[in-house]
């Protein structure tokens, strides 16, 4: 890999997914059979597989297991063209996290085992990065992405589940740090105590830049100042809704790296966790544009989908590792 400017980065753990998909979870002492079975890196390689497919020029900062599993995890991402490993350590007798998802389309039930991972990676200190995702919710952001925010760098925070189930409300305190937020609905109705998603989003707006808040099936809602968007989602049939949201986190993060219009981030990415149901694991079904085309066939018409589908159509074929970031309007 060169020292070329990063377009995404991403920073996390990386989890080895067994996912067993067609099946509901068995009750104690009961044995089901699943229809479907795949191994996927998951944990924060969702969203930089995702971002990486796409064209984005992608690096990962993080721990790897050289466990059985961990090293499957290794060398798939090692398979994955645009996806810098610069910053990824594989640590000998470091059991890489596990979780087995069982899913039927719908609802998910997770087991997980983790080890208390090393400290990860210094991040890039001297290249160029223009997008950085960082988790919220756990106090301050890290001093690296700070630094990078300092050079320049938009950074994307997002938050997962909260355990304790407390929620704080500290979360609202710390969205100065940062210059886009992407939460889903769940997420967003229990750190801002609101209503409605429109009632979370203005509470968000007035925190930080740009909010963005997911809704499934239902697509997404943004405010950026004044101003409030809505897309939609196209409806497919499900098979694992594993990644949906890294899926969509990382298209928006490649769309802002290559300075779309916000309403074609959001289409991008609506389209893109679209695509990421169809398929069991969330980074082994992160979707590269020719998904994206076939998907939209039916409705490259629209005027307003029809700026995705055709960046989607041009790239069917481009080299991964040429950045596919122009948009004709």
């Amino acid at each position: 890999m060169t020292d070329r400017e990063i377009d995404v980065l991403v920073s996390g753990r990386v989890f080895s997914d067994l996912v067993f998909t067609g099946v509901e979870a068995p009750a104690p002492g009961a044995e089901v059979y699943a229809r479907d079975f795949a191994i996927s890196p998951g944990g924060a390689a969702n969203r930089a597989v995702a971002a990486a497919r796409l064209g984005a020029y992608t690096a990962l900062v993080t721990e790897l297991g050289d466990d059985p599993i961990g090293c499957i995890i290794e060398r798939a991402l090692r398979g994955e063209p645009n996806l810098d490993l610069r910053f990824a350590v594989q640590h000998a007798e470091y059991q890489n996290p596990i979780t087995v998802a069982i899913t039927d389309g719908h609802d998910r039930s997770f087991v997980t085992f983790e080890q208390q991972p090393p400290h990860l990676p210094s991040w890039p200190d001297s290249t160029p990065v223009r997008v950085a995702h960082v988790g919220m919710g756990r106090g301050p952001i890290d001093t690296e992405a700070a630094q990078l925010r300092s050079r320049g760098t938009t950074l994307v925070g997002g938050v997962g589940w909260d355990p304790s189930g407390e929620w704080s409300e500290a979360l609202l305190d710390q969205l100065d740090a940062i210059d886009i937020l992407i939460v889903n609905e769940v997420e967003a109705l229990a750190y801002t105590r609101a209503r409605t998603a429109d009632a979370a989003l203005d509470i968000l707006a007035d925190r930080v830049g740009l909010a963005v808040i997911t809704l499934g099936p239902n697509g997404a809602l943004a405010a950026q100042g004044a101003d409030r968007l809505t897309v939609p989602a196209l409806t497919v049939h499900a098979v694992d809704p594993t990644g949906a949201g890294d899926a969509f986190t990382a298209a928006f993060m490649a769309a802002t790296a290559w300075d779309w219009p916000l309403d074609q981030r959001l289409r991008l990415a609506s389209i893109s966790a679209t695509c990421s149901v169809r398929g069991a694991g969330g980074a082994r079904s992160a979707p590269r544009p020719a998904d994206i085309a076939d998907l939209l066939a039916d409705h490259h018409h629209d005027p307003l989908w029809a700026p995705v589908h055709d960046w989607a159509e041009q790239h069917r074929n481009s080299p991964v590792t040429a950045t596919p970031g122009a948009l004709s309007l």
